[in-house]
């Protein structure tokens, strides 16, 4: 098994599930909570304290498949930092290299959960999770990993930068799934593209930083900067390609969405804990569509994760 370090985001979740109260309503092309209406006090039918953050979701995902998982970030020292340390703690992720912001608060979402249609709106004080120039790249020369997973540091691209070439300097391969700061910097992010082996986007992030319209389009050039790329497209499913091979992916199953917060981290952490594994490139990108499926099933961000061990059935995959 391998040593993976990820760096990101550490928030607590606080869901308010309610089966009526947060029905969507349409207006024109969007759509609200309509029935919450200013000034009034409005009957949850459920709250739920849970905890997430790329840089939490992911770590779990690692260690639950039998790597050894240590987590970057920062927290404060208050009731949801400690929440963070816990489940850190219970799920076996080293946190000894978390950092404690003492005037900032623990970033903290409320997540507006419709219970019927899976629906949500987040609200997030990212707090103590805003900011990553103090973490510093030298503790990966302790750490040693064999891989750096780094999900958005809110757009703080010098960080980045410093922890993509530390990472290289000490022979570290690097997965990154670039958060929407980090694509309004597309030159920025270019540049650091040839420090990365593993590059997750979306269809949409990926016209933000390569020429193309069409997912074989924009994988083809994002080729061209990173060795392999996986570019999804939600219920389409995506394409996926290395030097050697190529594939168009489904989904895993279709599936009732109860809660899609953490889908994405599911999926890129999913697909480097079972690749690292030892697992093929193919059979690696049908665990992280298993292992997002499992995730939007239950409520939370990290809840449903697998573990590896699952028996997992074939889906809709097509080499190119």
């Amino acid at each position: 098994m391998a040593r993976i370090a990820s760096l990101g985001s550490a928030l607590q979740d606080v869901y308010l599930v309610d089966h009526d109260d947060l029905i969507p309503t349409a207006i024109g092309e969007n759509a609200i909570f309509g029935k919450v209406l200013v000034g009034s006090k409005v009957d949850i039918d459920k709250i739920s304290y849970e905890v997430g953050g790329g840089g939490i979701n992911s770590s779990i995902e690692f260690s639950r498949h039998g790597h050894e998982a240590i987590f970057l970030g920062n927290v404060s020292r208050d009731p949801a930092g400690m929440a963070i340390l816990r489940v850190l703690d219970k799920e076996g992720v080293d946190n000894s290299y978390v950092r404690f912001l003492e005037r900032r608060a623990t970033g903290t979402s409320i997540i507006l959960l419709d219970e019927k249609s899976g629906e949500r709106t987040i609200l997030t004080c990212r707090g103590a999770s805003e900011q990553f120039g103090n973490l510093d790249p030298a503790d990966l020369d302790l750490i040693q990993p064999d891989w750096l997973y780094v999900t958005s540091l809110r757009g703080d691209m010098d960080t980045l930068e410093k922890f993509f070439r530390h990472a290289k300097e000490i022979g570290a391969n690097i997965m990154f799934n670039p958060g929407v700061k980090e694509l309004e910097e597309s030159s920025k992010l270019t540049s650091l593209l040839s420090y990365v082996k593993v590059l997750l986007v979306n269809k949409n992030e990926a016209s933000k930083i390569v020429p193309g319209t069409t997912l074989s389009e924009l994988t083809y050039h994002l080729n061209n900067y990173v060795d392999m790329v996986i570019v999804t497209d939600g219920a389409m499913g995506g394409i996926a390609s290395n030097s050697n091979e190529a594939y168009r992916f489904g989904i895993y199953e279709d599936q009732r969405v109860k809660d899609a917060t953490g889908a994405g981290d599911a999926f890129g952490s999913g697909f480097l804990a079972h690749f690292t594994a030892g697992h093929s490139f193919r059979n690696s990108l049908v665990f992280a569509s298993a292992n997002s499926t499992s995730v939007i099933m239950k409520l939370g961000a990290n809840k449903g994760l697998l573990t590896g061990t699952e028996s997992l059935h074939p889906m809709p995959m097509q080499k190119i």
